[in-house]
Parts: structure tokens; sequence; C-alpha cells
């Protein structure tokens, strides 16, 4: 648990990282902007600082829509900085926080994940008389590769042809019916996939393009190999700048045995990629299975159909997913919202009865109370991803929250899955511009954009060796414009 009896971890211990960043030039920058934010005059709790406020009037975002907190780690009670944190707003991806934080508690950093593998039937001169069962377990990330070692370990158990059927479970979630373009119409964008217990691959199809100049086309390999979805070889070359590549090459990707390119791809461009969700989603796990199977040299004499496994059934083999500390740093570093999602529904998971929606939000609030008691209001919980317009939490809770997790036993591993400033994940490019010269790779962030949401929260070491935590929302039409408000609040701690 959280709070174990003596447990505690020394904050700066996992912090030092952030200093290898701070190199001797930190200084010259810090002696130049000095002036802007003196590090001896802490603001008003309420007020913004100047170049905050500066940005969000560029942005023509009221302060009435801004909600801010910046405070030292261990010290929830002194804030530098404090306004309108008691207002509830759309977090955005930042409601990814809780997931992860909560998901570290109940599950564990070390715990996994399994897709099974069980048969009916007999094994005999390396054919399996019978039919082969794949129950998912809800891993987040069963991709190319592992499905790939998966079907061979299963050749290595005497198996290269299935006499029989293959067969999906994917019981262990129990979810409403719903599509991809429920959110906002964008039926091809992978971030709007929707979870599954048997996930394979995102649901989702990389196409790559290589130009062969000698034969004046760039060649296509499509991954997963899908059986049933015809796709062209190739297609022609154009002379000219890259640019909008896409659009160029005129794709139809809405049929799902068929995709076509009605355009020509620009040899400028070499070589690129292009994941895009498939658009029958719940006809992917069973064509990219199958699809993956027979690449592998496998064969099958029946169909891919669906249903739970037999209890008579017997079992073959487990593949285990990567650990969870693995699986939170592409949930909170690269923002993914199946993966949250998947998290988020692990923690409703029981041996007798399936994952819900429902008895996952049950699950987070009844951690939230247990852990924060009635002193911070209980955020509004959706699926786990922050893709949603209803949910809602204060910043005093996000506060909270990341006060809590850096007493955690745990804590490196939440604590290394939030992005570094300038360096990786969704704040990659922050202060590339020489806007937050002190911020990068001295802040740890989760940042949150939907259209009329920007939000950022995490850790930040400020030039004086302390961390500080920091967390601000923006909810308002022109949220978006307003990020670099974000990034300077960033740099204000930076410079403490």
């Amino acid at each position: 648990m959280w709070r174990a009896a003596g447990a505690s971890v020394d904050i700066q211990e996992p912090l030092v990282y952030m200093s290898l960043f701070r190199k001797w030039s930190v200084v010259c920058c810090w002696l130049l902007i000095a002036t802007h934010f003196p590090a001896h005059a802490a603001p008003e709790s309420e007020e913004l600082p100047a170049s905050v406020t500066a940005h969000l009037n560029k942005a023509e975002v009221p302060l009435s829509d801004v909600s801010a907190v910046v405070v030292a780690v261990g010290d929830a009670q002194s804030p530098l900085l404090r306004t309108h944190a008691e207002i509830a707003r759309n977090p955005a991806s930042i409601a990814k926080l809780l997931t992860t934080a909560a998901a570290l508690d109940h599950l564990g950093s070390d715990f996994t994940w399994f897709t099974d593998f069980y048969y009916t039937g007999r094994i005999e001169r390396n054919q399996l008389v019978g039919n082969l069962h794949i129950r998912g377990g809800g891993d987040p990330k069963f991709v190319i590769e592992r499905v790939q070692e998966a079907m061979q370990n299963l050749s290595t158990r005497g198996i290269t042809t299935i006499k029989g059927n293959l067969v999906l479970d994917n019981s262990a979630f129990d979810l409403p019916q719903a599509s991809a373009g429920d959110f906002d119409g964008e039926v091809l964008r992978p971030y709007n996939v929707q979870p599954d217990a048997l996930m394979v691959n995102f649901k989702s199809v990389i196409l790559k393009f290589k130009p062969n100049r000698k034969k004046g086309v760039a060649e296509i390999v499509v991954e997963p190999p899908m059986a049933g979805l015809k796709v062209p070889a190739s297609i022609p070359l154009r002379k000219g700048r890259c640019g909008d590549w896409r659009t160029k090459i005129r794709a139809t990707l809405t049929q799902a045995t068929q995709y076509r390119f009605a355009g020509r791809y620009p040899s400028a461009c070499g070589e690129q990629e292009w994941g895009v969700a498939y658009i029958d989603p719940a006809a992917y796990a069973g064509k990219a299975l199958l699809g993956i199977w027979q690449s592998v040299g496998g064969r099958l004499t029946g169909r891919v159909t669906k249903g739970r496994v037999p209890v008579t059934a017997k079992l073959l083999y487990r593949a285990p997913s990567l650990p969870l500390r693995d699986i939170i740093m592409d949930v909170n570093k690269f923002s993914n919202n199946m993966m949250a999602q998947q998290v988020f529904l692990t923690l409703a998971m029981t041996p007798n009865q399936p994952a819900t929606y429902d008895a996952a939000r049950q699950k987070i609030g009844q951690w939230w109370n247990r852990e924060m008691g009635n002193r911070i209001a209980a955020p509004t919980i959706d699926n786990g991803s922050g893709l949603s317009r209803d949910g809602r939490i204060t910043a005093d809770a996000l506060v909270a929250l990341l006060q809590h997790a850096a007493q955690h036993p745990q804590f490196k591993d939440f604590y290394d899955s939030l992005g570094i400033a300038g360096v990786d994940g969704t704040v990659s490019r922050m202060g590339r511009d020489g806007s937050t010269p002190l911020a990068i790779g001295n802040a740890r962030l989760k940042t949150g954009s939907l259209k009329d949401v920007s939000a950022i929260a995490g850790y930040v070491t400020g030039v004086s060796g302390q961390t500080y935590v920091v967390v601000a929302m923006i909810n308002h039409e022109n949220a978006p414009k307003a990020r670099t408000a974000l990034y300077q609040l960033v740099e204000w701690a930076a410079a403490r």
C-alpha cells in the first residue's frame, strides 16, 4: 500500500537524474532571466506570474478559466502559487496520472498480464487435430513481435497445422457497444481505438512506404500481415517536395478487405510510415492473428471464430506481457489512450467476473477514499484515459495525488513514466525555441490536450535543488493556443 508502515522514499534519490542536464549554460540562462524570475520574491498565492499571464492574454484566455498550483514536494500547506485550485475542470490526458498511480498501488510494478493459448482435441505429427483457443487477459501491448514469438512457440510444442478452428476469447472485459468515431468522428485515428481483453497490436495497421527510384515506385509493406486484406505492393512515385504526402497518395482505407491508392508518392519523402486504426476493429484480432500465424509458416484448415474457452480445454502456453512499470511508460510519456483504458479496466478484473467501466470507476473511487480520505474532493472518472468530455478533477486533487505518489515505495517507476521536458514524450519539443531553458531536463511532466483543454502536471526541480509539484489546467475554447502559458509556469518553478 502507498502508506505502508514506515514506507517512504527519499524524493531526491529518483530526482537526481534531472541534474544530469544542468550544465554551466543553465547558470548563464539563469543570470540572464533572473530579473524576470526573482528567486527571493514569492508571488501572492492567487496571482499568476507575469510571464504566464502575458501568454494567457495573447491567447485571449481569461484567468477565471485557469487553475494552477505550485508547491514544494512534501510541503502541501505552503504553496508558492495557488489559484482557482478548488474548481473541478476537465483534465484531459493528465487523468492518466490517476489511473497509473492507482494501478501501481493495486497491482504493483511487476504485475503482468497473460494471453493464454488452449487446445481441444489432440496433437500428433505436427498437427493439432482440434481447435486452438486464445484467451485475452487484457495485455495492453500484445504487439507484432510478441505475437510472432507466441506463434513460434506453438511450433516448438509440435504444432504447425491446426486442423480445426482458431477460437478467440475476449470475455475478460464486458464493454458497451462503442464506435471508434464516437468521440470525434476520426475512425482511422489510433488514439480512438477502444479497449479489448484480447487487444492485438493496438488494432492498427502500419503502412510502410519505401521509394525504389529505379522502378519508379514506392514499395508498400503492411504490418502486421492481415489475413483477407489486400494492399497494393507499390504506388507510383512523383517529383516535387514531400509536403503533405498522405493527401498526395489519395488513400482509401475505409474498406475492410482492400486498401487503395489513387495518387502518387513523393520520392522526396524517403521512407515513411503511417499508422491507421483498422476500419473493422471487431474483426482485427482474428485477421491479425491468422495473418501472423500464416507468416511464420502455420496453417489453419478451419476458420476464425469467437467463443469462450471450454472447461475441458488444455493449457498449451501462456504469453506474458511486459511488466506494468513498462506499460505505464507508454501510457504517461506518450499518452496512449487505449493502453490507459486497458490498465483502468484491469483494476476491476476478477477470476469470476469480467471487468466493466463501472467496476473500474468504483475501484478507483475506493482507492481514492482510502488514500486521500474526505479532505480532497474526489475526481469524476470516465474511462481512465482522459479522452472524455465528462471527466473532472480539481488542481488541489491533482496536487494531493502527486504529493502522495512522491511517498510511494515505487515512486521511481511512476516518476520515470513522465515525459522529460525537452527530451522525450509529449514534452520532447518543449523549450527547443529557447523559451524555457531552465525547464529542459529538469521537469517530469504529463500533458493533456482536447479541443478546449490544455493541462500539465508533474514535478519540477528548481535551480535551488528543491523539487516542486506543478499543476495547471485551462478549460476554454482557446486553451490549445495557451499551452505556452503552461510551459512558462513550469519555467517559473524551475527558476525557484
